[in-house]
Parts: C-alpha cells; structure tokens; sequence
C-alpha cells in the first residue's frame, strides 16, 4: 500500500528523529558500499544532522501521511560541503557563499530504507535545486556517497574527482565531488 508523502522544512526539534534516520540509512543504504567500520566511523562525524541547515531554513524532509520522516535533504548557502554541530563550535558559523560566483552546496540526503525507489530523494533534490535558484545561485556542487551518485548523475550532475574523507583513527571514506549548473 502506497502512502502520500509531503515535504516540509525542518525544524530543531526532529534532529532527534533525523540522527535515527540518517543512522538507519547509513547503516543499510551505505552498507551496500561501504564496509561496516566506515559507516560506523561516518555516522555522527559526516553523516549527521547539520543544525546550520534548519536554522538557515534550507533542510526539508518527507513524511508520511502519518508523520513519519521518511527523508530528508538540504542545500546550503554556506562555504562547507559537510559538517555537523561540533563544525560550528570549533570554528564558527561558515561564511555565506556569493551567489553570483559560488555553487550552492547540496546536502545531507538520507531515506528510509523502507522507502527508497519512491522519488524521495529525486524530489527532495529538485526542491532543493529551485530554491538555490530562488536564491540566484547558479550552480551547486555536492560531495556524492558512493550509494547517492547514481540519483545526483541522472539529475544531471557531473563527477568532478573521486576524494578520501578523513574519518580520523587513520580511516577514509570514498566519495565524488559532483557539480550542476542551474538552467
């Protein structure tokens, strides 16, 4: 049975629900492609709910009929590809991009595994991508999970280079630097 699905913007108080969901994803989304001590050593460090996201008004999620977040994404006008609340405490609030020279960022996209292949993810990004142009950026760049760049490449995004996160304790996820340029 199909369940209608809405989109709303975040608010501070579903952080809770959103570290689960981006933990459960992680954990089964990720897992797929990633070993299980690089998405231990990614959950909470660079998969996380960035706070900066819902006070700036740019991270939405998707829910169910009855509530349920099932999803969530966000674009950024901020200079930082990921980050999380300790990324503020340590050194402060980023900067604001320049629209008329810098890509917006794409950020922070997880789905219930319950729910994945329902368009969540493809409409969470389109949102995400008029409301960046709203904002008269041109263009937005994106650091891909191995698992996300199947949906950022047929949304149109490009791979620029393959990079190695640092997770700390001598630990490297792979991920894909991705750009678009707004039409």
């Amino acid at each position: 049975m199909s369940q209608a699905l809405s989109y709303r913007k975040a608010i501070l108080s579903d952080a809770p629900v959103l570290a689960d969901l981006i933990s459960l994803s992680s954990d089964v989304i990720n897992g797929q492609f990633y070993e299980k001590h690089i998405v231990q050593a990614s959950v909470g460090n660079i998969w996380t709910v960035d706070p900066q996201l819902i006070k700036d008004e740019t991270y939405w999620v998707a829910t169910t009929d009855t509530d349920q977040i099932v999803g969530c994404g966000g674009w950024s006008k901020r200079n930082l590809l990921f980050g999380n609340d300790s990324t503020m405490k340590t050194a402060g609030e980023p900067a604001e991009l320049n629209p008329k020279v810098d890509p917006a960022r794409i950020r922070a996209f997880f789905v219930h595994p319950d729910f994945t292949r329902r368009g969540i993810g493809r409409e969470l990004l389109r949102i995400c991508e008029e409301e960046a142009k709203s904002k008269e950026f041109k263009s937005l760049e994106l650091v891909a999970t191995l698992s996300g760049v199947p949906l950022y490449e047929s949304c149109g995004y490009q791979k620029r280079k393959l990079i190695h996160i640092d997770l700390g304790n001598n630990l490297f996820g792979d991920a894909y630097e991705m750009w678009k340029e707004l039409g």
